[in-house]
């Protein structure tokens, strides 16, 4: 299999079983040090996590993930960089979420930076995964740096044109993004109804997911894949805890 199927078909298979996924994103500029990533790694491996996703929207260079991705290549899930700009790529990634910030106000986060990190993507050979991310409520610091114009909470409907927008344009994996911290996560309508628009696109999920409850709502409602970031930094506890609801939801296959 060529490498560039890997990561894709991994992830795929697993929706396609039945399982809901978890991916464990670490932001190096929020990180004591590099080397803790190593110990929450081996927590989150240990609970079930299936990916981890390493990036951020301020304060990451290229050497910073180059670094964390060595020491999660040992624990043998795939390692997905998760840019906030060209900055985050690494030749040590699996996979790349090639993503379009689809509600920025800038061009040069909808397809700029895309044009200058394809470069770069093909000359690492990195698996790239066509994502439209899509800012939503709240925004965190991934809205504000992207200049998102974030989607109000209640409007489910323009969360819909989007991903469908997304999905015609050739984008395989939706991304719903509440914001790192945000007080409260997408709204369960807005998935449910993204899921139902494009059932075959790899919905991805996360910002302001602190408990199981609200991990396990969201995986039921549609959502392939949960991710938590802020949660892994504040509370490792509680962290594995989602982890372990996520992995407990099964959806018919």
């Amino acid at each position: 299999m060529k490498r560039e199927d890997r990561v894709s078909k991994y992830i795929k298979d697993k929706v396609r079983e039945g399982q809901t996924l978890h991916f464990t994103l670490i932001d190096p500029a929020k990180l004591p040090d590099l080397s803790s990533a190593e110990k929450i790694a081996d927590a989150l491996v240990a609970a079930g996590t299936d990916c981890f996703m390493i990036g951020g929207s301020l304060g990451v260079s290229e050497r910073d993930v180059d670094e964390i991705a060595i020491k999660l290549k040992k624990f043998g899930i795939p390692i997905i960089a998760f840019p906030g700009n060209i900055s985050g790529l690494s030749k040590y990634v699996d996979a790349v979420l090639f993503m379009s910030l689809l509600n920025s106000e800038d061009p040069y986060y909808i397809v700029g930076a895309q044009v200058a990190g394809a470069v770069v993507v093909a000359r690492y050979g990195i698996e790239a995964l066509p994502t439209g991310y899509i800012v939503v409520g709240y925004g965190g610091t991934a809205g504000y740096v992207g200049r998102a114009r974030p989607i109000p909470y209640e409007k489910h409907e323009i969360v819909v044109a989007y991903a469908l927008a997304a999905y015609m344009l050739g984008m395989n994996y939706i991304y719903l993004e509440a914001g790192s911290g945000a007080p409260k996560p997408v709204p369960l309508e807005s998935v449910k109804l993204v899921k139902a628009a494009v059932p075959d696109a790899i919905l991805i999920v996360g910002g302001g997911i602190r408990d199981p409850d609200t991990a396990t709502q969201l995986a039921q409602a549609g959502a392939d894949v949960i991710v938590t970031g802020n949660i892994v930094e504040d509370s490792l506890e509680k962290a594995v805890s989602i982890v372990r609801a996520v992995k407990s939801v099964r959806k018919s296959s």
